[in-house]
């Protein structure tokens, strides 16, 4: 789940990202805080993790704009201490990125990941972009399995659909509560849009034309609710 600008978050979660030391959080290396008194060890495996993710992010788009904070948990006290929920990783105000034990996994971490690099890119043009194609996008970088066939078996879809899918943040977290195929979805839908496109190629042109002051795609537009 992506926290974007303007949405309003916990406040331990924006103080912890904007301040993890005050919340006890460990500094490993330039970027990488991780919940103390760690092994050596389990240092190096989360940090693994991170480099794993973070070359998801960059094999996509061709390199990185952006370099969000990680703030990594290995226990459930940890990540409520810094403001973390239920989720297994969250983006805070598009700068940071905090992982919880379930989420320090290249998939979790990249996914995550995707959602800052996005709107690094866009800047203050991220406003007309659907949520479900941020979401669905940030699926596609990750490679989830739970949601997307594997890569080079054509259709990737696990569920398709023909239905608008949700636009505004408020709509997904909506929807996603009452349709657990929701990410699923929105991922086929990006998947496909991706094929028909030109895959990443197609997602950076995007971009430009939208930070050139260009109108959301007919073919983003059709595929969302209001």
């Amino acid at each position: 789940m992506a926290v974007v600008t303007g949405v309003v978050v916990a406040f331990p979660s924006v103080a912890a990202t904007t301040c993890p030391g005050c919340y006890g959080m460990k500094q490993v290396r330039p970027g990488l805080y991780l919940e103390p008194g760690l092994p050596p060890v389990r240092e190096r495996q989360v940090a693994e993790v991170i480099d794993a993710a973070n070359r998801r992010v960059a094999d996509f788009y061709g390199g990185r704009r952006s370099s969000p904070d990680i703030l990594a948990c290995v226990t459930t006290t940890c990540y409520r201490k810094i403001g973390g929920g239920g989720e297994r990783g969250i983006a805070v105000m598009n700068r940071a990125v905090m992982l919880s034990p379930e989420g320090i996994d290249a998939v979790i971490a990249s996914h995550e990941m995707s959602h800052v690099e996005l709107h690094a890119r866009l800047g203050s043009d991220a406003g007309p972009l659907p949520q479900w194609f941020d979401e669905g996008l940030a699926v596609v970088v990750s490679d989830d399995p739970r949601y997307l066939k594997p890569e080079g078996t054509g259709d990737r879809c696990r569920v398709a659909t023909q239905g608008a899918l949700p636009q505004t943040l408020d709509d997904w977290l909506r929807t996603t509560k009452a349709d657990q195929d929701t990410y699923a979805k929105a991922a086929c839908r990006a998947s496909q849009w991706l094929q028909a496109n030109g895959g990443s190629r197609a997602v950076l042109e995007l971009i430009e034309h939208m930070v050139a002051g260009g109108d959301l795609p007919a073919s983003l537009t059709a595929a969302t609710r209001g």
